[in-house]
């Protein structure tokens, strides 16, 4: 690639941020047989030095020793369960990790004639949603035309606009008609090559062609490609590069596109060059892989625009309304509350017509694929072993060559779920993890829900009952006999948030609902069982530590920090049992192409998140108790800074003020475990809050919580004006289409005698009446106040 791995960012980059900007490879490495030993030797160890602990130390106790206080056998209760539990999680780590090592040895790349063959006789349609709110216009340009470059023959590129689409600040309506216009700005960007490739592809189809082409015939293909590989070259050229996001789209999407469309092009002038004759079958898929690439269909859709669709602010009814339309024709009616969308009959003419599609495509606005995601993802999907497979998705990739620590180490933690998500699939345990999906529409069919609001019909594919969709939608689908699946290998990535504060929304909404998706899970293995289905254990135990791992981890981490655990109860072997998945991440790290020492650093970026955790945790259990939907709430992408909320950014220096206290407390009192663990703790607290969150940004975000609450906001100050005495006029559109709105009937006949001339008693009579009822009003709101 022509791009070098240096720049000038717009913004400072941090002293310890990522240099490295090239991805990692597309296809795993294959790991060694020595590499896949010794992880279930890891396992082994674990789960051996877990029992030698129970045994040595808490049965021994209780058995050899004969301790029978009622503190201390509450404390060794307590503390086998936080270690059992945390071993656990790491246990399940490890099984995952081996589950990904067998998977990377195993894969084979379908060659990619075979995909050419595939496709020349299987076309299918496919509609990929691209979700977006408040994105930057930019961001969302890279996204698309990362969907639209996708080979495939019938694609359409819709993007789900979710602003308001009537807002009142400038700055922001500027931004919303820059975002309008993408489809448009990038079917005119598409427009030359797509006439120029399907032509020459039409052309070519309709000649009278043998079985074999000849030589200027090849050639003439070659120069296709070519030209095709200068145009990419001549867009990532023009693309300005703000950030390592924008360099990944000019040389992976644009020019790794372009390099493989010139190799193509080399191969067939290497073949003209040594004589062989290429078939008319070859080079007619060669020419359709050339008009595929650049005929894309794009378009905008904004729910908000019709008063028929839901509004609810979430992705998932972002999505569920505009597939609840596709396959149907509709006429455009105005009501007093907007325009609404209306089903005319089959076959019958309309003003909106949503096509329908074989699969769809679901993509974060902040996320970007690399060419072949669609052709390989569907190619699986079509294969009659993966019939009963609903979705299929590479887990997504973090961008490298981040700008700043936190979204480094935040990249880390997301390449290392890579991984365990693969492995995950091997033993059968996949979930959704919703940046990216190619979805069967067959398969959301079958647990779509259905419910009337205000007579308008609400179709919910993808649940909204908890902020984690995607997941709750992984066991429905499970419950309904489909399964899911990982392609093992990197062809998404998606965007890391680059500081605390925006970390903290995204890791909040993602410990926030696990807990109350657990008895679907229940469900669905009954109803597995019913159907005579095997559910492995392993499968449920993983199942089980996706979703709830964070709360006990948790819970489990506070007891650790803040119980001073009597120092019997205290073991080396302790350490031991946790050594091999300390020793696996750090390898995993390496192997990801970061250092092994992150795996302390992330240790401390989990002490400083413990309370965002935590808030996530008790959120879900909130929702469980009150029944109410936790509002959904969406990671900030803004330029400058997102400040962190009082609470989040005070307690990592209480976790480090505390572990201090509790170094004191247990040097004093020779405890020596408790002491060496305390310490361990606040070194890597104190780093993680120098490195991650910043002293001077987290004194500023103090005092920001701090003097917030001290002013007031003017625009929600009541005033103080008399009411004054309004005739009403009579809202017949309204009264048409609604009828009566509930409460007293509104009193016409008043209004008649008014517009035919009462009497000046009348009159006055109605300016006494309306003089009470602007002191009524203004008495409840002095009671509310």
């Amino acid at each position: 690639m022509s791009s070098t791995n240096s720049y000038s960012p717009a913004r400072k980059r941090q002293l310890g941020a990522e240099k490295r900007t090239e991805p990692l490879p597309t296809v795993h490495p294959r790991p060694s047989d020595r590499k896949v030993t010794w992880s279930r030797v890891a396992i082994v160890l674990t789960v051996t030095f877990w029992a030698i602990y129970v045994v040595t130390t808490i049965i021994r106790q209780f058995l050899v020793l004969g301790t029978q206080d009622f503190r201390f056998t509450m404390e060794a209760i307590g503390y086998l369960v936080v270690v059992t539990f945390l071993t656990f999680s790491a246990l399940m780590y490890l099984v995952a990790r081996q589950g990904a090592l067998q998977r990377f040895q195993k894969h084979v790349r379908v060659p990619r004639a075979e995909l050419d063959r595939h496709f020349a006789t299987n076309q299918p349609s496919i509609t990929v949603l691209v979700p977006s709110y408040a994105e930057e216009p930019e961001v969302v340009k890279m996204t698309l035309l990362s969907a639209a470059l996708q080979e495939f023959p019938s694609m359409r590129v819709v993007l789900l606009l979710d602003d308001n689409p009537n807002p009142t600040d400038p700055a922001v309506a500027d931004r919303l008609n820059a975002t309008r216009a993408l489809a448009a700005d990038i079917t005119d960007l598409l427009a030359e090559p797509r006439s120029r490739f399907t032509d020459a592809a039409l052309r070519f189809e309709l000649a009278d062609a043998d079985a074999f082409v000849a030589p200027h015939t090849a050639l003439e293909l070659a120069a296709e490609y070519a030209w095709a590989a200068a145009w990419l070259h001549a867009q990532a050229d023009a693309h300005g590069i703000e950030d390592h996001v924008d360099l990944f789209f000019a040389d992976q999407v644009l020019r790794g596109l372009a390099d493989e469309l010139a190799l193509v092009g080399q191969a067939v002038e290497a073949a003209v060059g040594e004589g062989v004759s290429l078939s008319a079958e070859r080079i007619a898929q060669l020419y359709r892989r050339l008009a595929w690439t650049f005929d894309a269909d794009l378009a905008v859709f904004e729910r908000k625009q019709w008063a028929s669709l839901s509004h609810e602010a979430n992705k998932a009814m972002n999505l569920n309304a505009y597939i609840g339309l596709m396959g149907g024709t509709y006429r455009v009616e105005e009501t007093p509350q907007g325009p609404i969308l209306t089903p005319v009959a089959p076959h019958r003419a309309g003003d909106v017509e949503i096509p329908d599609s074989d699969f769809l495509l679901t993509l974060d606005a902040d996320s970007i694929l690399l060419r072949e995601y669609c052709l390989r993802l569907t190619y699986f999907l079509q294969q009659p072993d993966n019939a009963r497979v609903a979705v299929t998705q590479t887990p997504y990739s973090s961008f490298r060559g981040a700008g700043t620590r936190i979204e480094r180490l935040a990249g880390a933690t997301t390449d290392i779920q890579h991984v365990l998500h693969q492995g995950m699939s091997h033993f059968g345990a996949t979930f959704w993890v919703g940046a990216n999906a190619v979805i069967r529409k067959r398969a959301i069919e079958d647990i779509v829900e259905t419910e009337f609001v205000g007579g308008f019909e609400v179709r919910r594919y993808v649940q909204d009952r908890t902020v984690i969709e995607d997941t709750e939608s992984s066991i429905d689908l499970g419950t309904h006999g489909w399964t899911l699946a990982n392609y093992p290998e990197r062809l998404s990535y998606s965007a890391t948030p680059p500081d605390f504060g925006s970390l903290i929304v995204q890791r909040r909404r993602w410990a926030n609902g696990g807990l109350l998706i657990l008895p679907k899970l229940w469900r669905q293995v009954r109803e597995r069982k019913r159907r005579g289905e095997i559910v492995s254990r392993t499968e449920l135990l993983l199942r089980i530590n996706y979703m709830a791992s964070i709360a006990w981890a948790s819970f489990g981490l506070i007891f650790l920090l803040a119980y001073p655990y009597d120092g019997r109860l205290l073991s080396p072997v302790v350490l031991l049992a946790a050594l091999p998945y300390f020793i696996a991440m750090a390898s995993d790290l390496r192997y990801a192409g970061y250092k092994g020492t992150d795996v302390f650093r992330i240790y401390g970026f989990n002490l400083i998140l413990l309370p965002v955790n935590l808030a996530g945790v008790l959120k879900s259990i909130q929702q469980s108790l009150t029944g109410k939907k936790i509002p959904f709430v969406r990671t900030p992408k803004v330029k400058n800074r997102t400040a962190s909320p009082l609470l989040y950014v005070l307690t990592p220096f209480l976790i480090v003020a505390f572990s201090l206290f509790t170094l004191w407390r247990d040097v004093n009192a020779q405890n020596w475990g408790n002491a060496a663990f305390a310490a361990f703790n606040a070194t890597l607290a104190i780093w993680a809050i120098v490195s991650y969150i910043g002293v001077g940004n987290a004194i500023v975000d103090m005092w920001l919580g701090l003097t917030r609450p001290l002013y007031v906001d003017k625009s929600r100050t009541r005033t103080t004006e008399t009411v004054q005495p309004v005739t009403e006029s009579i809202d017949w559109r309204s009264v048409l289409y609604h009828g009566h709105a509930g409460g007293d009937v509104p009193r016409i006949e008043q209004a008649a005698h008014r517009a035919a001339g009462g009497s000046a008693s009348s009159a006055a009579s109605s300016g006494s009446a309306a003089s009470s009822s602007s002191a009524e009003v203004d008495a409840t709101e002095r009671q509310a106040a």
